[in-house]
């Protein structure tokens, strides 16, 4: 049973792209709007099963269509298509728990697979933007390092042995390796061999 959809966005090219597309992979396009408040009304009116928002569009945004059809509790999934690669939209889509996030210049290629996920109930954000997100996207529990840790954690990155850090730190190896002990902690790293100086290399960028 193919989902039921409906899409919106206020470039009428694009509009009609998607429309055709999404029509000739025989999916059940219900109506397209023009704009966030054409296309609030159709949510309301059909609860599609999926919803294909432009990020910006006049009256309503994407993320703001998503913010309503929360609070009213719609059971209609919302897809956001943009070219926009921005953190702070990613991170409101994540918190409205929207289900999908596409760049317009792969909507093409990647609408289908972004489909087939979010009707299984998974969530579906473009590679292309994590890729490029990842750059910024601080790794977990990062923040609860002390300067003093990040700094040891560089020099792990830098290969430096514990004797090295000491001598370097002027501070003995065996607190090089009580600190390293509570990095592993904080940052909840397997308790096994290298696993500090992988995480070390991965997130260097961040030091």
């Amino acid at each position: 049973m193919n989902p039921t959809v409906i899409i919106a966005d206020d470039h009428p090219l694009v509009l009609k792209g998607l429309h055709d597309f999404l029509i000739e992979k025989e999916y059940n396009v219900l109506a397209s709007a023009k704009n966030g408040k054409e296309a609030l009304t159709l949510i309301k009116a059909h609860t599609p099963d999926i919803a294909i928002l432009d990020i910006k569009m006049p009256f309503y945004s994407g993320l703001e269509i998503a913010e309503k059809c929360k609070k009213d509790k719609l059971p209609t999934k919302i897809v956001l298509i943009t070219f926009e690669k921005d953190e702070k939209i990613y991170r409101e889509a994540k918190a409205l728990d929207i289900y999908g996030y596409v760049l317009k210049e792969f909507a093409l290629l990647e609408i289908e697979n972004c489909i087939s996920s979010v009707v299984k109930n998974n969530s579906y954000f473009s590679p292309e933007l994590l890729k490029f997100l990842e750059l910024n996207e601080l790794p977990e529990n990062f923040e609860l390092l002390t300067k003093h840790e990040k700094g040891i954690v560089k020099l792990i990155s830098e290969n430096k042995t514990g004797v090295e850090i000491a001598d370097i730190l002027l501070i003995s190896p065996r607190t090089v390796e009580k600190h390293k002990s509570n990095i592993i902690k904080k940052l909840k790293l397997e308790r096994k061999q290298n696993s500090l100086l992988i995480w070390a290399k991965e997130n260097s960028h961040h030091l």
